[in-house]
């Protein structure tokens, strides 16, 4: 049975249980209670549940719990190098960080920038913070990207696939530590059904439609 935690958590989650144990053993009771209280926030923030993909072939799944903060038309210079729609998921520090595949396809680059720590909800975010994206070809010949962004707090953003890759949507990519953004890239035929403020659910809640399959 699997664990519903991410296992890129699990070291930073032993660590936070170390304080608690510690004062436990020396025998102060309020500082064991406030180790406890920190310790199960990080194994809370590195919760990994499972989800249920929808089956309908012609969905592209969010890639991220959160919060829709832009839709539109945008000149993709960067990745899929054409026009493209952009939708932008902010992540809180409450909700789920584990990323999935958006849709079914073959990884063809990974971008990877070192780059800055400005608050993700920023627009200059995309550009400016650490990233890492891949650039996918769907099973259809679409040509999409999904971009990582670590916010302010984030520090480390972890990518478990490589170019070359095959992924099935709804599959695990990575993950993002404490507070990030996704970018998806997809093609400007793409039947867009999220709006702006709408609450989202990696590998489940559907963000788009392939217009037609090639």
């Amino acid at each position: 049975m699997r664990l519903p935690i991410a296992k890129d958590g699990y070291g930073i989650i032993a660590m936070s249980f170390l304080p608690a144990l510690v004062s436990l053993g020396l025998g102060v009771w309020w500082l064991f209670w406030v180790g406890l209280g920190v310790a199960v926030s990080v194994l809370w923030f590195f919760r990994d549940p499972e989800r249920t993909i929808p089956q309908d072939p012609e969905s592209v799944v969010s890639p991220a719990d959160g919060r829709v903060i832009k839709v539109e038309e945008v000149e993709d210079r960067r990745f899929t190098m054409r026009r493209a729609q952009l939708v932008s998921i902010f992540m809180s520090l409450f909700d789920v960080h584990v990323n999935r595949a958006p849709a079914t396809g073959r990884v063809k680059r990974v971008v990877y920038n070192p780059g800055r720590f400005v608050s993700a909800n920023l627009d200059k975010a995309s550009v400016e913070n650490e990233h890492n994206a891949l650039v996918v070809e769907s099973e259809g010949g679409r040509l999409f990207a999904v971009c990582q962004i670590a916010g302010l707090v984030a520090r480390r953003i972890v990518c478990d696939v490589e170019e070359g890759s095959r992924i099935e949507k709804g599959q695990r990519i990575g993950m993002i530590k404490f507070g990030s953004r996704l970018d998806v890239y997809l093609p400007p035929d793409t039947d867009i059904v999220v709006r702006v403020g709408d609450r989202v659910r990696a590998g489940e809640s559907i963000l788009a439609r392939w217009e037609k399959e090639r």
